[in-house]
């Protein structure tokens, strides 16, 4: 057996029984002596075992001390009817606030708000490629941690002037401030996929060699898309979650 089918063979074992329980959350994992004897592997392919489990938040790497189960550490993202409705929004739970709500992790953003032509978003906007957009730029943490980085763009005739373009946006958030504005939210569009992360999406986020989720959202008020959001989430920390009525 090669060592990478021996590491995958190791790395799938350990995580068998952590996912059925039999080493339970604060457990301590064997040691590499242990773990070598126990596959007829070399430390070089326990360590790539172990780092795999890392790499996919199962485990928590002590130095000095030994390798244990980790808590769950994953934010479930509501269902989109849910978390994007006006009610939630009078609220003030607009999106992520309405998941730490839920969910008991404390929010903290970053926003960083700049101008660009649309180009390559023209089509999306439905707007010439040299009219200008608003673009706001967050990275969104569950208790300090960075599960996701989002970029909404905004055409800017839409947010010339407004909250829109600060930092902090006021209670119900971006599409609240929309509304504010005459811009009723009528129809939301999700597109998820998963891809490898870039090297600033890595760094960002603190991710190890696991894959990102990715979501593009568009939303129209009538017929006008007023809004296309990028998001990326680490794949190891955060669940996407559906449900719809059956007819």
């Amino acid at each position: 057996m090669s060592a990478a089918a021996k590491y995958q063979e190791i790395a799938a074992t350990l995580r068998g029984q952590i996912d059925s329980g039999s080493l339970a959350i604060g457990d301590k994992l064997p040691t590499e002596q242990v773990l070598q004897e126990q596959f007829e592997a070399s430390r070089t392919t326990v360590r790539q075992a172990l780092k795999e489990l890392r790499d996919a938040g199962l485990v928590q790497m002590r130095h000095g001390v030994g390798v244990f189960v980790a808590p769950p550490n994953v934010v479930r993202r509501l269902d989109s009817r849910e978390r994007l409705s006006k009610a939630r929004r009078d609220r003030n739970e607009a999106a992520f606030l309405a998941e730490a709500k839920k969910q008991d992790f404390t929010p903290s953003s970053s926003v960083r708000v700049w101008f660009e032509p649309a180009q390559d978003f023209a089509e999306l906007l439905d707007v010439a490629e040299d009219a200008e957009l608003c673009v706001r730029d967050r990275v969104m943490r569950a208790d300090d941690q960075p599960v996701m980085l989002a970029v909404s763009r905004l055409p800017r005739e839409i947010t010339l002037g407004t909250a829109l373009e600060d930092v902090e946006t006021g209670p119900g958030g971006a599409f609240a401030r929309l509304e504010d504005l005459g811009f009723a939210i009528s129809q939301h569009e999700e597109v998820v996929g998963a891809r490898m992360p870039d090297a600033n999406e890595r760094q960002l986020l603190g991710l190890g060699s696991g894959p990102v989720l990715t979501l593009r959202r568009r939303t129209w008020s009538g017929d006008r898309v007023v809004e296309v959001n990028d998001m990326v989430m680490a794949g190891e920390s955060y669940e996407l979650r559906y449900t719809w009525d059956a007819i």
